[in-house]
């Protein structure tokens, strides 16, 4: 699936990967391929991304690996899923 991360700033990351876990407003949960569209409100908390990707290295340090996973952290944001397609709105 098509993982999109977008800030204010700008795009921090786009392209495949295999899962994403998102912190929620009633907490966190993950996208596997071919999951229900959904959207949602993000809290604080860590966007953790499975797959083999590489970061742009103008946006490296704002990423950090954790069990395996890229983590980005986050304030807030949107998350929008649909047809495996990923978008994530984050601050």
């Amino acid at each position: 699936m098509y993982l999109e991360i977008v800030s204010p700033e700008a795009t921090l990351f786009a392209g495949e990967v295999t899962s994403v876990t998102v912190p929620g407003i009633n907490g966190e949960f993950q996208m596997l391929k071919d999951h229900a569209p959904i959207v949602s409100l993000l809290q604080e908390g860590k966007v953790k991304i499975d797959g083999d990707i590489s970061i742009d290295e103008d946006y490296e340090i704002r990423f950090s690996k954790e069990d395996g996973k890229t983590i980005l952290a986050i304030n807030s944001g949107t998350i929008e899923m649909k047809d495996n397609k990923i978008i994530v709105l984050a601050d």
